[in-house]
């Protein structure tokens, strides 16, 4: 009897290495063979999984949003969820590097730049949610500003023109200043 395959388990193994891969190297240093090796899986089993490379790639960055976007619970206040979309603590440096490298990516290829759109149109959504809470007269404007300065804050970390904890602190300011 064939050995029964957790799909969406193997899928969400290879975005792992894939992630892990696209950080060392970029999204354009990523092959199946490396991903398999570091997944610890057979080529086949990720050409199943993958008709192709972009395909791949697709879902690694859908997965990357996917992981921003479950850490943002219903009760978190507008600033948590503006550092959380950030990534300014240490354990999310990996994911903001990732991230970076796919925004990098999406700019030249337009197939990385569709669920990069689908993730930024949802966070957006939930920081008007956020916003119109916090009782802010525009919340729409408040929400786009804040994932602006929220993306901005990541790469001035990530490249190390900011601390982590400056960054924070900008946040922190912004925010502050937005309800007065």
């Amino acid at each position: 009897m064939p050995k029964q395959v957790d799909y969406d388990s193997r899928r969400r193994q290879i975005a792992e290495a894939v992630c892990l891969l696209a950080d060392e190297h970029g999204p354009e240093g990523v092959s199946m063979r490396d991903v398999a090796a570091r997944a610890q899986v057979s080529l086949g089993a990720v050409q199943r999984c993958f008709r192709t490379k972009e395909e791949m790639l697709l879902f690694a960055v859908e997965h990357v949003g996917e992981r921003v976007r479950a850490r943002l619970s219903a009760d978190v206040s507008l600033e948590q969820a503006v550092g959380e979309i950030a990534l300014l603590r240490d354990e999310h440096r990996t994911e903001a590097r990732i991230w970076l490298a796919f925004v990098a990516q999406a700019a030249v290829r337009e197939p990385l730049a569709r669920p990069l759109r689908t993730s930024y149109a949802a966070l957006h959504d939930l920081l008007v949610r956020l916003a119109a809470g916090s009782g802010l007269a525009d919340p729409v404007g408040a929400a786009r500003a804040l994932l602006a300065l929220a993306d901005g804050l990541t790469t001035h970390v990530v490249i190390g023109h900011l601390t982590a904890q400056r960054a924070a602190e900008v946040l922190r300011t912004h925010v502050a200043g937005l309800g007065k």
